[in-house]
Order: C-alpha cells, then structure tokens, then sequence
C-alpha cells in the first residue's frame, strides 16, 4: 500500500476502510456507559439549570453552558443511531434516535436520510447541496454572479451569520418543516411532525412545571449553545484549507471521505465531549464505526493522525475561508482568489 496522504488513490483508500472494517462492531456495554455519561450529566445540568433560575435567580442560567456541550454529546450519540452503528440492532439505534431528536429538536429519520446524502456526495462538486452542506461556491461561480448574490453569498458565509443566526435558523426553524424530503412522507413528514408534536408537548409540560418564561430561557439557551457548538464542528470538518472537491469524473468515494474530511486534534477533555466526531476523515471512510471506537482506528493505523490535521488553534483560521479554487485545489478567502 502507498504512503497515508491525501492524493491516495481511490483503491488503496479502499483498502484502508478494509482494514478499519473490523472496529464496525458495537459495543453494547461501552454504548450504554457513553450513553449514561452524557445523558446524566445533561439532565442534571438541566435541572439544575430550571430550578435554580425559578428559584433563586438569573446565575443559574450559566448551567447552561455545559448543558448545552452535553447536549452535543447526545447528539454525537443520535449521530451513531442514525448510522446503525451505536447499538447492534436496529430498532434499539432508532428509537434511541428519536427519543434524542426530541432534546436536539432534530427529526430523527429526516435527518438521517439528510445525512446519509451528506455522506454519499461529499466532497462532489457537481453534487453540492444534497445533504444539506454548507453552501459553497467555487471561484468561477462567484465571480459569474451578479453584485447582489455576491453580496449574499458572502452574507451567507460571515461569520457572525454562520455560527450565530444559522444553527437558530436551523434548529429552531429549518427542522421544523421536511424541507428536501416533501415527498417522502415516512422519512420527512411523518418524522419532523411527530417530532414537532413531542417537542410541544415537552415545552408545554416543562412551562407548565417551571413556568413558561423560565423554561424556554433556559431550554432554548442549552439548544443554541448545543447547536452553535455543533454547526462549528460541521463547519471545520470539511471547510478547510486542504479539504478537496471533485467533479464527477473524477470524484472516488473512498479517496475523498479521506481528502476531504479533517482530522480535528482537539485536546483529550474536549476530543471526549465531542465523542470522538473530530476523527472525521475515519467516520467518512467508514462510517458504521461507532464514535467510541476511532480511536481505535487511529491506533491501528498511527499514519492517519497527520492527514488533515487541525488542532483547535488551527480551525480558527477556516472562519474565514469561503471558496473552492479550482485552479490551486484550496478553499480560499475572498481576498485570496488569485485574480
């Protein structure tokens, strides 16, 4: 096999997800031990978090703040059920998922059928857009566009949009309505509107219990942090500077869930909190691989600890970048298009 790097081609990153194939199997004693560890924390954080802003003041609020990482952990856990990969059977993965897509506001069965286009087109140029990804234009495309979609392209890209208004907009909002999916009634309508109706009825028991001022400030304050914390890593996952697109001619599935997909380093605690989702470029190259197991992976094969490696100083930088150059194969700034 070839040296471990991003230009592999197509048949030897095959074979990598042939060698990973092994770590598929589930671990029913290890997933409920990950499960306890982030749904306790949560509910207790969350409990907290209600009766202390009901009864003795507005400070309590802040137990949100890591309510809303434990929330992300669950929803790494809702991330594995979607994938078949956190239990062994089926039936225990998707009613875990869908009792999970209550917390998250997010519709188990949409979103895992979003998510699965995510996985089959990425890093396709020619195929954007499928899976709910992140608009991305290439530099011709942009410069081809008229003064205003410029201007909202690159209002769409800014930061403060990005990680601020956009995971409101799409937990809040977008996940309320089967957009992408009109037609599939199992998979969009009958699973954003049950889980809109569970949803009501956790609000309207929780206001009912708390009183409703206090229990949306505190429910949808965790969801925001949760659903900033999420769309952050959703973002440096795959935009970033060395990340790679290809047209369909060239396009290998294997080879770009490797290219195009970091390997986000973060440190131990928050590698933890995270559940392991920063090891991207394994879960894309095999994805039925519970997240308690990546590791796993990295310590089989230590050469893919460096393809795609960003540490958490590192990701900072992808902010800001917002076009594939086609030309220099880079994700590039709007000042750095080279013309």
């Amino acid at each position: 096999m070839t040296p471990l790097t991003t230009s592999l081609a197509e048949g030897d990153a095959r074979r990598i997800a042939a060698i990973l194939a092994p770590y598929r199997e589930p671990r029913p004693a290890r997933a409920v031990a990950e499960l306890a560890f982030s749904a306790i924390p949560f509910l207790a954080l969350s409990g907290a978090a209600l009766a202390g802003v009901h009864f003795l003041g507005w400070a309590f609020l802040l137990l949100s703040l890591p309510g809303g990482v434990f929330l992300v952990r669950l929803f790494m856990i809702q991330h594995d059920c979607g994938h078949g990969s956190f239990f062994r059977g089926r039936r225990t993965n998707d009613a875990l998922g869908r009792m999970i897509g209550v917390l998250t506001f997010t519709p188990y069965a949409y979103w895992r059928s979003m998510h699965a286009r995510h996985h089959a087109t990425a890093g396709n140029l020619d195929r954007r857009g499928k899976g709910g990804d992140i608009d991305l234009l290439t530099v011709a495309e942009y410069r081809s566009r008229s003064l205003w979609r410029r201007l909202s392209y690159r209002l769409s890209r800014n930061p403060l949009v990005l990680f601020g208004l956009g995971p409101a907009y799409v937990f809040v909002f977008k996940q309320r309505l089967p957009l992408g999916l009109m037609g599939a009634l199992r998979e969009g309508w009958l699973s954003v509107m049950s889980t809109n109706l569970a949803i009501a009825g956790l609000l309207v028991a929780g206001s009912l219990v708390f009183g409703t001022g206090t229990f949306l400030f505190v429910e949808m304050t965790t969801l925001l942090v949760a659903a900033t914390i999420g769309v952050w890593l959703f973002y440096v996952q795959h935009q970033f500077a060395a990340t790679a697109w290809d047209r369909d001619g060239e396009w290998g599935f294997y080879r770009d869930a490797i290219a195009g997909s970091s390997h986000y380093d973060l440190p131990a605690p928050l590698r933890w909190l995270t559940a392991n989702i920063g090891i991207h470029h394994v879960h894309h190259l095999v994805s039925r691989i519970p997240s308690y197991r990546l590791g796993e992976c990295l310590a089989r094969l230590p050469e893919l600890r460096n393809i795609n490696r960003l540490t958490l100083r590192d990701s900072l930088g992808c902010a800001r970048l917002a076009l594939w150059d086609e030309q220099r194969r880079r994700l590039v700034r709007f000042g750095n298009t080279g013309g």
